[in-house]
């Protein structure tokens, strides 16, 4: 259902702004964070629909974040999808190891990344 708030956790200026975009123009209300810990702070005090996070970040990567998004009872259920250039095989397994609820690689995919963020969102309202 559109008008959601996804937050998403990006370093980089030009993915954040494509991600940005492209939810917009689908309906969705977006946040966003340059870092984990910031993103971390954004997702406790509002809580998102739907987190999209970064892997490669500054600090803190994106699997540590999850794993304090998880321990955190105010963030635990939020789905979070992989936003990642990791594409190896091995990378893949070992973010969805991690307890991801998705993973999109870079360059992003319109179609194929809005297709994840309705079905991430669909699964967390049947639940």
């Amino acid at each position: 259902m559109a008008g959601e708030l996804i937050l998403i956790v990006e370093d980089n200026e030009k993915n954040r702004k494509l991600e940005r975009d492209i939810l917009q123009f689908h309906g969705y209300r977006t946040a966003e964070a340059v870092n984990a810990e910031d993103g971390i702070v954004l997702a406790q005090a509002t809580p998102p629909a739907l987190i999209l996070m970064d892997i490669q970040l500054p600090r803190m990567n994106g699997i540590e974040a999850l794993h304090v998004l998880r321990s955190d009872a105010r963030t635990q259920a939020i789905p979070v999808i992989a936003v990642t250039a990791s594409a190896m095989t091995q990378d893949r397994k070992k973010i969805m190891a991690a307890g991801f609820d998705g993973y999109q690689t870079k360059p992003i995919k319109v179609r194929e990344f809005m297709d994840a963020v309705r079905e991430t969102l669909d699964r967390r309202t049947t639940e």
